[in-house]
């Protein structure tokens, strides 16, 4: 994985902190070092710090997604402002952590971003009536018009497509999704499944009473 910040203490510590988990980390503090690191190497989650000495992480976010790139990527920053979370999700950041954070939260956000790209990868397509979606490029659409989709509600739709047909409990998504399992993420939860089920039919997401939801297929 590449992680990105210019303050090397900060990034010292947190390269030692997803080692431990197991992940073979690349720690830079550059756009220009983190272009020549995704040039040279296998990536599979991209951490970012948004505020780089010769630019804006959300830049490169932005590359990568023009180049049609699908890797994870997870912002971090001091500014927390309802404004900057925006403008990173809509430049294709997946995730977006304000600083300062708990070490134990980064780890288990950077773990969920690692399942989920395994995820789009197996389940490339998925067909519900008149909804497609296809998840290895971001796209949906019902009855042919293309749908548009938040980020967030990606997310949701591809955790929910590691067990497609399958039921995925509720604290499994919480924790893929959004890191947490807490009353605020729940809450949430609720709400984003509504507003796919209005975007592209009921039929698309089915709730299981007390368990969890079923992406379904056809």
């Amino acid at each position: 994985m590449l992680l990105v910040d210019d303050d090397l203490e900060v990034r010292d510590l947190l390269v030692r902190a997803l080692e431990r988990d197991g992940h073979s980390v690349v720690g830079v503090g550059s756009m220009a070092e983190a272009r020549h690191a995704l040039e040279l190497r296998e990536i599979d989650v991209a951490v970012l710090d948004l505020a780089l000495p010769d630019g804006l992480g959300d830049e490169l976010t932005r590359e990568l997604r023009a180049a049609r790139s699908h890797l994870p990527v997870l912002v971090l920053t001091a500014h927390t402002e309802v404004a900057h979370r925006v403008a990173s999700l809509d430049a294709g950041a997946d995730d977006f952590l304000g600083k300062p954070f708990a070490v134990a939260e980064l780890r288990a956000r950077v773990r969920a971003l690692g399942r989920r790209r395994g995820t789009s990868v197996a389940a490339s397509i998925v067909t519900i009536g008149d909804a497609r979606i296809e998840l290895s490029s971001r796209r949906a659409s019902r009855a042919g018009r293309a749908v548009s989709l938040t980020p967030r509600e990606w997310c949701v739709i591809e955790a929910l497509a590691t067990r497609a047909g399958r039921v995925c409990p509720r604290a499994s998504l919480l924790d893929e999704a959004w890191g947490e399992a807490s009353e605020s993420a729940a809450a949430s939860l609720e709400v984003l499944v509504g507003r796919i089920r209005r975007k592209l039919g009921d039929a698309v997401i089915r709730t299981v009473r007390g368990e969890g939801y079923v992406l379904e297929t056809s």
